[in-house]
């Protein structure tokens, strides 16, 4: 599969700029991989599609808000600062991400909030837009980590173009987010709402949580037509014994196991033991899938409409074939599904 075959027009009408009114009112698309069989429905109807002794992967990263605005000495330009990783929790390091690039250079030191009690040094460059900075904040990291917070913005993806709103805070975040570390939320997840969740539990279905903290890589653009020479960015990725023995156990009895979101399909994939089970696994994955590819623990998917060209509609297209996938966009663009972190769903069966 080359790159080409991933472009689609996508009419920019149908990209989300706000979630649904309710979690689980989004419109849901429903793909039968093997009769090719779509059906429109809303999320809500997923609880239909599984029975008592199945179990959904959840990603319970919990999204931090990774976006500041810091004034550069001297000039007093302002610089958008994006965090992407903490590097070393004494010395205060972090890899970001700065705009604009070009205006700032080892050395610089930036100031954040209007106290300006909160100083960044930048003392390297990573990238054409990446640097490293050394936060200096008089107070425990404790304190430290409350500042960033305070002042930290919701990470909206950047193709949304309104102002981040109060209410992102809770949207742009699942609910049954736990562990932070993520810079984009695992958006398929975004659908499910605490009734929803009760239901599906009063009905048997079982519950295995991984998590795998979504980094900018999951969306860096493919630039190579040859995709096996598409490099991944790592992700750290935890996956504990209960989620091995929920998953295991179902894969025996051959329940449907679910993967909500392609970073929990991702997170199983990372971690097949040669037995073709799922192992516990502590530390980071950078894998990436495409077709063909054959999936070793999931037998259904639920994830959003995704860009063209982006990894994330490779995955899709090995999962329910590409043929498959095409005549399914065609059929939400023309249906008019909402696409993107804030828009509807597609469940693969």
């Amino acid at each position: 599969m080359k790159l080409s075959h991933f472009n689609f027009e996508l009419p920019n009408e149908l990209l989300a700029e706000y979630p649904a009114e309710n979690r689980d009112e989004s419109k849901l698309m429903v793909i039968h991989r093997d009769t090719g069989k779509i059906e429109h429905k809303m999320f809500k109807d997923l609880i239909d599609y599984f029975d008592e002794g199945d179990v959904m992967v959840l990603n319970n990263t919990k999204v931090f808000p990774a976006r500041l605005y810091g004034n550069k000495e001297k000039t007093g330009a302002r610089i958008e600062v994006f965090l992407l990783r903490e590097l070393n929790e004494e010395q205060r390091l972090w890899d970001v991400l700065v705009d604009p690039a070009r205006k700032i250079r080892i050395g610089n030191k930036l100031y954040f909030g209007d106290d300006e009690t909160l100083v960044a040094e930048v003392i390297d460059n990573t990238t054409s837009r990446g640097r490293t900075l050394r936060f200096l904040y008089d107070g425990s990291y404790t304190d430290f980590r409350r500042k960033l917070k305070e002042l930290g913005e919701t990470p909206l993806p950047k193709y949304i173009k309104r102002k981040v709103e109060a209410e992102d805070e809770k949207r742009y975040q699942t609910i049954y987010a736990k562990h932070e570390g993520a810079v984009a939320a695992p958006t398929a997840g975004l659908h499910f709402s605490k009734h929803l969740l009760k239901r599906l539990e009063i009905k048997g279905i079982d519950f295995a949580e991984v998590t795998l903290h979504v980094g900018l890589g999951t969306f860096n653009p493919v630039e190579v037509e040859d995709l096996s020479k598409h490099k991944m960015d790592s992700e750290e990725l935890i996956i504990d014994e209960k989620a091995t023995e929920i998953v295991n156990s179902a894969k025996l009895k051959k329940r449907r196991i679910c993967a909500v979101g392609t970073t929990a399909m991702r997170a199983l994939e990372s971690a097949v033991s040669s037995q073709q089970t799922l192992n516990t696994f502590d530390g980071w994955t950078n894998k990436f899938v495409f077709p063909p590819y054959e999936f070793s623990i999931a037998t259904a998917m639920v994830t959003n409409f995704h860009l063209p060209k982006s990894t994330l509609l490779m995955m899709v297209s090995a999962f329910m074939g590409h043929d498959l996938m095409k005549k399914a966009y065609k059929e939400a663009i023309l249906e008019g599904y909402k696409f993107y972190s804030y828009g509807d769903a597609m469940l693969i069966i």
